[in-house]
């Protein structure tokens, strides 16, 4: 049986951080949980046609939420003179029963967010797009831009074969079991004509002393 651990998880002690942060009352403790989920779910849907959204994080006080949302593409969240924000900002506060403050935090390299390629590799797997040359183009694209590793695994049944199957790629090194490496993960989904394809990627992005 594999004993797997989600790498993100198993660094949270050394370097990561919750994306979630406050603290709740027993009472409270699944309200704002499913609150935090709905506010995750409305943003990825509002944004789903095309790869944007890396990390969205959320704080809560007593008086506030502060939604902060780390995208690709800042413009197309900001909308033309702010007002796709305050309109996300209207839908959100809707939600949940807090007023809500977004910040928005602009990635400047896609290409290191296991988030961002894992979708743009999925999205391109639905336009069906030979899955070799989406995943060989996405090593390359991380490597190129200054990633230490990365490793992809694509699982179903690939280019519209009979028989699912599981294919991995990799460049560089992904060292899964040092607490030190920077390791992002992320897996998405793919829906084809021919059913769900998952994608996984790991990026290593070098190690940490902090």
């Amino acid at each position: 049986m594999g004993q797997k651990v989600n790498p993100i998880s198993f660094r949270l002690p050394a370097h990561k951080n919750w994306d979630s942060r406050w603290f709740a009352s027993k009472k409270d403790f699944a309200k704002f949980l499913v609150e935090d989920d709905k506010i995750r779910n409305h943003i990825e849907e509002r944004f789903n046609s095309r790869p944007t959204i890396d990390r969205i994080e959320i704080e809560r006080t007593e008086s506030l939420i502060t939604v902060t949302i780390h995208t690709a593409k800042a413009g197309i969240v900001i909308g033309r003179g702010g007002a796709g924000v305050q309109e996300l900002k209207t839908q959100l506060e809707k939600i949940v029963s807090l007023p809500v403050r977004i910040n928005i935090e602009e990635v400047r390299r896609p290409e290191m967010s296991a988030k961002l390629v894992a979708e743009n590799i999925a999205h391109q797997l639905e336009r069906r797009i030979n899955f070799r040359r989406a995943v060989k183009m996405a090593l390359q694209n991380t490597m190129n831009s200054g990633a230490k590793g990365i490793r992809v695994e694509v699982a179903g049944r690939l280019n519209g074969a009979e028989m699912s199957r599981r294919e991995k790629f990799s460049e560089g090194s992904v060292p899964l079991h040092t607490i030190r490496a920077d390791v992002a993960y992320y897996g998405a989904r793919a829906q084809t004509p021919a059913g769900v394809i998952g994608v996984k990627v790991w990026i290593n992005k070098g190690e940490r002393n902090d």
